[in-house]
């Protein structure tokens, strides 16, 4: 079982401010009786999105050799086992393991474990209250939960709540704080974190310019499979900005983002290979990724496509043209989990923020 479970930034509304009892979280005995008192439930909301990222759990494989009946499980999580909470929260949730959907006992079977101060349930159950599932959608109670789940270093709360606090959706906005959070993730390896605490320093916005600490930050995202990331350290390897200048891993991680559909690695690596100046020329590649870039309305991505074709035979044109029919986007879990939960082009949080 997966479980990591975090808020999608597409369903922020607006909210009351982070208060100074941000990390009480007395309201959840009130909230489970209420959800107590009624057997089903309606998402409230469709399009919330909901991800996990696999970092894997035992809490599935445990219950299994122990018990081989949701029954007995239910029976341990009402005895108190949060093993069997978290396994039953992720049942109802997702409608695994022969349970059906039902969310309210989804809230109620992680608000079990979020009492007895389980990070991974106070997070999960943040994320619940952000979407309001299975109880009703609260902003600022999902706020109190995240802050509670990263005051016990649980870096995937640490990251929504920067993320709230850096845009200023389901909390004042405090730039500077949502830094400290971001930093604590990174410090944690969330790679998510870690990219945006590199782009910061990488612009010099929210932290001081420090082209080093960026490219160490950002590569261990980019080696997570982090698309964005990898477009911004094949610029840094291009530049030579805290990288020695290298061409080949520019080309090796704008490939890496390409087959993961980024339009923007697209145009660049187009730009690269169709020059030939400082990377093999390639104008069969060149006019693929030109073609792919001009589908999705590119500035520039047509007349780019027509200048290569001139420079090839029409077989080969027709050959290129194939090869961008036959194109699919091969997403990374992690790439699939960012745009779906926090949007595609994440460096947005920094670049409009006017604090140095």
């Amino acid at each position: 079982m997966k479980q990591l479970f975090i808020f999608a930034l597409c369903v922020f509304i607006a909210c009351p401010a982070l208060s100074s009892e941000k990390n009480d979280v007395s309201f959840l005995l009130e909230d489970v009786k209420n959800n107590s008192d009624t057997a089903t439930s309606e998402e409230n909301d469709k399009n919330s999105i909901f991800s996990f990222l696999n970092f894997g759990s035992k809490h599935k494989k445990n219950i299994q050799s122990k018990e081989d009946t949701i029954a007995t499980t239910q029976r341990l999580a009402d005895e108190g086992d949060v093993n069997a909470q978290l396994f039953l929260g992720y049942s109802y949730l997702y409608g695994t393991n022969g349970i059906e959907i039902d969310y309210k006992k989804a809230h109620n079977y992680y608000t079990k474990a979020a009492l007895q101060g389980n990070p991974i349930a106070l997070n999960n159950l943040g994320s619940l209250y952000y979407g309001g599932l299975g109880v009703s959608r609260s902003s600022s109670k999902a706020v109190a939960l995240f802050s509670q789940a990263a005051a016990l270093d649980n870096a995937e709360a640490a990251v929504n709540l920067a993320f709230i606090l850096i845009s200023g959706n389901g909390a004042d906005k405090d730039e500077i704080k949502a830094m400290t959070y971001f930093e604590k993730a990174a410090k944690a390896n969330n790679p998510i974190a870690q990219f945006m605490l590199g782009y910061a320093y990488y612009t010099g916005k929210l932290r001081p310019k420090n082209y080093n600490l960026a490219a160490s930050l950002i590569k261990h995202a980019a080696q997570s499979g982090f698309d964005e990331a990898q477009y911004v350290l094949s610029n840094m390897y291009i530049n030579g900005w805290g990288v020695p200048q290298n061409y080949g891993l520019a080309v090796n991680y704008l490939h890496k983002a390409v087959d993961q559909g980024r339009v923007d690695a697209m145009m660049l690596l187009g730009d690269i290979l169709a020059e030939g100046t400082k990377y093999t020329q390639d104008v069969y590649t060149a006019h693929i990724l030109f073609n792919l870039a001009a589908v999705k309305n590119i500035a520039g991505a047509a007349e780019r496509r027509a200048f290569v074709e001139k420079r090839m035979k029409i077989d080969v044109v027709l050959q290129a043209q194939e090869a961008a029919n036959k194109y699919k986007a091969n997403l990374s879990e992690l790439t699939s989990y960012v745009r779906e939960t926090f949007g595609a082009d994440i460096r947005n949080y920094i670049e409009a923020s006017q604090t140095k």
